[in-house]
């Protein structure tokens, strides 16, 4: 069943964090590696959804806050106590935060379901200090060419989420109207370390040909 990105998160909330996904584990390494060992002071975490990202900053002492439109997801979240009283609803269109606010804005898995992506690194730059970066990361635009769809199961019924394909180009474009500054940009392919979770989904059969299509893009700009 195609389902809108907005009704599809909130479907896919009850099971997002119980569901083995490789690409998460995929994009973790990729961030990793181009935040190299800095840790930011502050993060603000766009599409924040079940808080992963601001888990994973927050137990490093990290000042973190999230914003997502899906009331559902950050349900989710506000049940890890470090995470209460730091995520908000909303949109990202139209951050709640003020300017200038945090040295790390990051949207991971986020753009894709965004109508006016220009707009959204507009909010994004606002709320980075100047000095201060911006991550963005999503599925390629060559898996999205090559027929990925972005699906998931609950019980027996197959959703599939209506999204936006945006190129590499026209992320860089967006960024580049919000004044920020290109840093790098990074892909990912699936390979022998993802082989285990494609295992645990019971769809290790896919991994030879998914594994010819970069996975993930991940962009990294600074806000001068």
């Amino acid at each position: 069943m195609r389902v809108s990105g907005e009704a599809g998160q909130r479907l896919w909330a009850s099971v997002y964090d119980t569901m083995p996904n490789p690409l998460l584990a995929l994009e973790a390494g990729v961030v990793g590696r181009l935040l190299d060992s800095t840790e930011p002071l502050g993060v603000i975490d766009v599409g924040c959804g079940t808080g992963r990202w601001m888990l994973h900053f927050r137990r490093r002492g990290t000042s973190v806050f999230g914003l997502d439109l899906c009331a559902e997801m950050l349900s989710k979240a506000e049940k890890h106590p470090e995470l209460r009283g730091r995520l908000v609803l909303g949109d990202a269109q139209s951050l709640p935060f003020p300017d200038n606010a945090a040295d790390l804005t990051l949207c991971s898995f986020g753009a894709a379901y965004m109508p006016d992506l220009p707009r959204v690194f507009a909010e994004m730059a606002r709320v980075c200090a100047r000095g201060g970066r911006v991550l963005v990361s999503d599925l390629h635009p060559s898996a999205a060419a090559a027929g990925w769809n972005r699906s998931f199961k609950v019980g027996a019924s197959a959703y599939e989420l209506e999204h936006f394909v945006y190129s590499a180009a026209q992320i860089r474009e967006a960024a580049a109207s919000a004044g920020l500054q290109f840093q790098t940009q990074s892909e990912a392919y699936f390979g022998e370390a993802e082989r285990p979770i494609f295992e645990r989904a019971g769809k290790q059969h896919l991994i030879s040909d998914l594994s010819t299509v970069p996975a993930i893009w991940v962009g990294l700009w600074s806000k001068p």
